[in-house]
């Protein structure tokens, strides 16, 4: 193929590269699986933005969470975030607890849990923060303090944040794990997941040794997509933070709802710790409606810019009452609404809310 230097980068769709007279593979791609220009690039993007060593892609935030738990030993314990994606606690619990991995929950976000909770040894602390859908905040800082005194290893899910709001690897985690599916493909339309390493280690080589041999990569197409979006997202995840802000404000005052969780407004238990860490509050945020499931399901029905669906990270406004998805077992509240603030502007998404709660 001719070398164009286009300023749009192409999609190389090739499952297979053509070896030199010699054998060897000069631009180091043999096959797909392996590698993938388009999968290289995003790689080697997100590893600038987050400031780390090497980043590993996936298909999907779920795969890149398995992956860094598949690269612990049996008998392992893990300590997790009990504020973390739902479907990671699924995969732990009915998954990798048959595999030998010894797992305790705890609320990251009270230091002095956390600080006990690891003074037990432990591979590895997963914390997710801000946490979802009750968007708890760890400090990261402490719970590394804590995490070394018990020989664990650290990994910060960053979804929420993204790299733009909060830098894990530079508050000292060994790992940043995202869903690229939400903020950093922006579009919701590609799946994917990544893990960036903060140094080169044993547990790293195995991360990229599944990668390779397991094949949960994603395509050169949602690569393709996910780095496209990558040089709007300080932008968008700017420009969105404002806007939540001033709609998480605004909902506080409401009659009908009985408390707003979001990291930066001065109710929330853990104000300061959003303030040191994070440069904004991000896009998403929960609220919970006065009454229970019927009554928070109800709001949800009558919103008509916030479209009732899963995920977040895209341009439109999405709710997602969350407790009817993770079902009984699950500590979010009854009343809980996931609330993902888009693209559209403040007073749409007010006007909005305001007659759902009418």
């Amino acid at each position: 193929m001719e070398h164009f230097q286009p300023i749009a980068e192409p999609i190389v769709l090739s499952t297979t590269f053509e070896r030199a007279p010699d054998g060897s593979y000069p631009e180091g791609f043999e096959y797909s699986r392996d590698d993938n220009p388009n999968r290289r690039r995003f790689e080697r993007s997100l590893t600038m933005l987050e400031r780390g060593f090497d980043a590993a892609a996936f298909a999907s935030g779920s795969a890149a969470s398995m992956t860094l738990f598949q690269a612990l030993n049996p008998g392992d314990r893990v300590v997790v975030s009990d504020d973390c994606y739902f479907g990671v606690r699924q995969m732990l619990d009915r998954i990798f607890s048959r595999w030998g991995l010894r797992i305790d929950y705890v609320d990251s976000a009270d230091a002095g849990t956390l600080r006990t909770a690891l003074r037990e040894p432990a591979a590895l602390l997963f914390i997710e923060t801000p946490g979802n859908p009750r968007i708890s905040v760890t400090d990261i800082r402490q719970a590394v303090e804590f995490a070394r005194s018990a020989g664990a290893l650290v990994a910060c899910d960053n979804t929420v944040a993204t790299p733009c709001l909060q830098q894990p690897i530079e508050l000292g985690c060994d790992f940043a794990v995202h869903s690229t599916t939400k903020y950093l493909s922006g579009g919701d339309d590609a799946m994917g997941g990544a893990i960036v390493a903060a140094a080169d280690s044993p547990v790293w080589q195995r991360i990229r040794f599944a990668q390779k041999q397991c094949g949960c990569i994603p395509s050169p197409f949602a690569s393709w997509l996910t780095s496209r979006s990558l040089p709007t997202l300080e932008l968008r995840i700017t420009r969105q933070s404002e806007t939540a802000l001033r709609l998480a404000r605004t909902l506080q005052s409401h009659p009908r709802i009985e408390s707003v969780l979001y990291p930066f407004i001065d109710t929330h238990p853990s104000y300061e710790t959003a303030k040191n860490q994070m440069r904004a509050g991000g896009a998403l945020l929960s609220v919970q409606v006065k009454g229970g499931t019927d009554e928070a399901i109800a709001v949800s029905r009558k919103l008509k810019i916030f479209k009732r669906a899963t995920s977040f990270g895209g341009p439109a406004s999405l709710v997602e009452h969350r407790k009817s998805v993770e079902g009984p077992a699950s500590k979010t509240p009854d009343n809980l609404l996931r609330v993902y603030v888009g693209l559209e502007p403040f007073e749409a998404l007010a006007r909005d809310f305001d007659q759902g709660l009418g």
